[in-house]
């Protein structure tokens, strides 16, 4: 069984039930950067406050304060037999970034699964969560920046032959289930 996992897809995509879900199965953590900067801008840290300006505007924070937050959790000692990375890496940079810090931190990726889930569907299901930072035209700018920036990371793990993409349109028991059966 595959312990260090990559989670890609889009904002709604169901990354984060489908993380907690395998995290609890396999006993290790799972690591979200959007509870931990949630948790930043609750907790009104400096780093918080920062990502909150962005947050609010519906773009990415920026690489540097998410990379000091994926480094400092990196290497908490429940993550030494594994962890679920949630919405990181976004982009070529932070990819490659991932890369570099595995290699210091004597680790690698096992897997990394992509669901995929169609916009339209995307776009209804985050408007159902009814978060204040959710409304259609944030909503649709979030989509396209992922499109812009994290399907070039898809294809960097495709062309490292460490990619399973799973169908994200499907029941939450069949994704947990195809979810499985790809890191078995």
């Amino acid at each position: 069984m595959a312990k260090r996992l990559i989670f890609l897809g889009p904002p709604g995509a169901g990354k984060g039930t489908q993380a907690q879900v395998l995290a609890e199965n396999h006993q290790i953590p799972h690591v979200s950067t959007g509870d931990i900067l949630r948790s930043a801008v609750a907790q009104q840290t400096r780093l918080g406050k920062q990502a909150k300006d962005y947050m609010d505007k519906g773009e990415l924070v920026p690489d540097a304060l998410i990379l000091d937050l994926i480094q400092d959790r990196l290497s908490y000692e429940d993550t030494a037999n594994g962890w679920i990375l949630d919405g990181f890496p976004r982009n070529i940079n932070q990819a490659s970034f991932l890369e570099e810090l595995l290699v210091k931190l004597n680790q690698s990726a096992d897997c990394v699964l992509n669901l995929s889930v169609p916009d339209e569907v995307l776009v209804a299901r985050l408007l159902a969560r009814k978060r204040k930072d959710d409304n259609e035209e944030t909503i649709r700018r979030r989509l396209e920046i992922y499109h812009q920036d994290t399907v070039p990371v898809i294809n960097f793990y495709q062309q490292k032959k460490t990619l399973k993409t799973i169908d994200g349109n499907q029941t939450m028991e069949a994704v947990t289930k195809s979810l499985s059966e790809a890191i078995s």
